[in-house]
């Protein structure tokens, strides 16, 4: 459900987190809470998405959603991209604090900015679907770009839609090639689809120079986005 990789610490207090980290990771959730409190207490925002983390999962602690809303909160203002993205999908989703989409988006958008990739895909999600927020599809494909940049290959074979039907973005068959490619190598299925559906209308040159876009992307990219955190769903 997150993605909870730590954010690069120094010195003793991150030390003191890489420990409690460590005994999260361990099931030694009592040990790992008083350990990110008296991070949280002396200033860290890490510490303070921990103890959300902990507080939303019920880890070591009673479920508080509310508790762990206030604990995001904290951490989000004072930096943690990765609270700012968890944050913006509560507000979304009315997970621990009344629904408020827009301000969601907000905290979407501010993490997207930061180059946190789970948070330029649900921000490009929302914006694209329009149900909850304005619908801005050139702003939606700016961040599935972003996403899929990183190797995020749903955001891929999201830009490749885009590209394919001309959301947000000019048509452009091998823009469309390139993303759809990438993204139905990892078994994308709607990607798959629709890629056979682009090639049956591309010439051979426009697919050659496809192939080419291709072969330098990953020629240029080497590994991958890691897993999203809180996930944004339009059903």
């Amino acid at each position: 459900m997150t993605d909870l990789s730590l954010q690069e610490p120094s010195g003793k207090l991150g030390d003191t987190l890489v420990e409690g980290v460590a005994l999260y990771e361990a099931g030694k959730f009592k040990a790992a809470y008083d350990l990110f409190y008296g991070c949280a207490k002396a200033g860290d925002a890490t510490a303070w998405f921990w103890l959300s983390v902990m507080h939303m999962n019920g880890d070591g602690v009673a479920v508080d959603k509310q508790m762990g809303f206030k604990c995001c909160l904290k951490a989000a203002e004072m930096g943690s991209v990765q609270a700012q993205t968890n944050l913006g999908v509560m507000y979304i989703q009315g997970d621990g604090v009344t629904e408020d989409a827009r301000t969601g988006l907000m905290w979407l958008c501010r993490a997207a900015d930061a180059g946190d990739t789970g948070a330029q895909f649900n921000a490009a999600t929302l914006l694209s679907a329009g149900k909850v927020v304005d619908k801005d599809l050139e702003t939606a494909a700016k961040y599935y770009r972003m996403a899929a940049e990183s190797g995020y290959f749903p955001a891929q074979a999201r830009l490749g839609f885009s590209y394919r039907n001309g959301f947000g973005v000019a048509k452009d068959c091998q823009q469309a090639f390139l993303w759809l490619t990438l993204a139905s190598q990892h078994g994308a299925g709607s990607a798959i689809s629709m890629l056979e559906g682009l090639v049956s209308e591309m010439t051979p040159d426009e697919l050659h120079r496809g192939h080419q876009m291709v072969e330098k992307w990953m020629q240029d990219h080497r590994g991958g986005a890691g897993d999203v955190r809180f996930r944004v769903s339009t059903n």
